[in-house]
């Protein structure tokens, strides 16, 4: 019975797609021969967590890329969010969604974001956890460089800076397309924060967080503006323990903000999908914006060791195509390198790099 059965459906399969073949061609007359050309936006998404499934549908509903794939290690799950979007396909721009655990599927992608990870738990330290994804990463790095040896790596996974560095040893990559995440949602959160609290739209203003993507980032309260007025000249003790109107509050909100939403809902994810989809725009689309990201500082502001950290950046197609030197305080300088200081004391001891 099960020997009948089996042919059966054997049968019933084959006719199917015999089927589905004459109706094909009765349906459509080809014109073109040969395979058609490679995609020429693919991104990646290496990872489909919460976080990386915001940056993939941000990024497929921004309409940048010609081609999506994920990437992951729990099959099922990557089925399952790949089915997901697919059955969404009459929604979006994006005509080809694919995954697999095996990273060819990955080949000719332009973008790669990489949001793969382990999360730190109760207790462990920064160093310990940093360990644990230098040892994922270098799995990752190399397979994404093999199949895709042009391709431009955006970072997400935490410690950012310190794994963007690690990424830019592992991939052999000049390190203009290397880059990391750094503190665009820093900035982002902190522009927030302020425009609300000035009772304005948040791209009326005009405000940078730069350094490390964590407790030790570096608020420029010197730059910060409305319409090109300068809010220190307005009020000259801004950021310091003088300021009456208190507006360091609002940097202490951006550090800890992400604490908060992972208080309340066990993650972030959202805004920094949308994050990740602003740089990928400025990449794909060639536009020249400046973005406050994670790239390789040595040499810069009295820094002497191999540090990524975050300074307006230039991104077009090439990666950062150069870096916009902002006229800092002497504060805000040691504060950077305070920054770069953290950094290096956990970089130096990492291993098999």
């Amino acid at each position: 019975t099960l020997i009948k059965f089996v042919y059966l459906t054997l049968f019933l399969l084959d006719h199917f797609i015999i089927l589905q073949v004459e109706t094909s061609l009765k349906l459509i007359t080809p014109l073109a021969s040969g395979p058609a050309e490679p995609p020429r936006n693919k991104v990646t998404v290496v990872g489909v967590g919460m976080v990386g499934m915001a940056c993939a549908v941000s990024i497929l509903l921004r309409e940048l890329a010609d081609e999506l794939a994920l990437v992951d290690v729990i099959e099922d799950k990557l089925k399952g969010e790949m089915m997901d979007l697919q059955h969404g396909s009459l929604f979006l721009k994006t005509p080809v969604i694919v995954a697999d655990k095996d990273y060819s599927v990955t080949a000719n992608s332009r973008i790669v974001v990489v949001t793969a990870g382990v999360r730190q738990q109760e207790g462990e330290s920064r160093l310990n956890l940093v360990q644990r994804n230098v040892n994922i990463f270098k799995h990752i790095i190399p397979q994404i460089v093999k199949h895709s040896p042009n391709c431009i790596l955006i970072v997400v996974s935490n410690p950012v800076d310190v794994l963007t560095y690690v990424t830019w040893k592992l991939s052999g990559l000049p390190k203009h397309r290397v880059i990391g995440s750094g503190t665009n949602l820093d900035s982002a959160r902190f522009r927030y924060l302020m425009a609300e609290r000035l009772g304005i739209h948040s791209s009326s203003f005009n405000g940078w967080i730069l350094g490390e993507h964590g407790d030790t980032s570096v608020p420029v309260w010197s730059g910060t503006n409305v319409a090109g007025v300068s809010l220190q000249k307005l009020n000259p003790d801004m950021g310091t323990d003088k300021d009456k109107e208190n507006w360091k509050e609002a940097h202490k909100m951006v550090v800890d903000s992400a604490y908060e939403v992972i208080r309340l809902k066990g993650y972030t994810n959202w805004a920094i999908g949308l994050s990740v989809a602003d740089l990928t725009e400025s990449l794909i689309k060639n536009m020249n914006r400046v973005h406050p990201v994670s790239t390789m500082v040595k040499g810069m502001y009295g820094i002497s060791e191999e540090v990524y950290l975050s300074l307006p950046c230039v991104l077009n197609s090439t990666g950062v195509s150069s870096v916009v030197n902002m006229t800092l305080t002497g504060d805000e300088i040691g504060q950077l390198k305070k920054s770069a200081d953290t950094l290096w004391g956990i970089q130096k001891d990492l291993k098999d790099l």
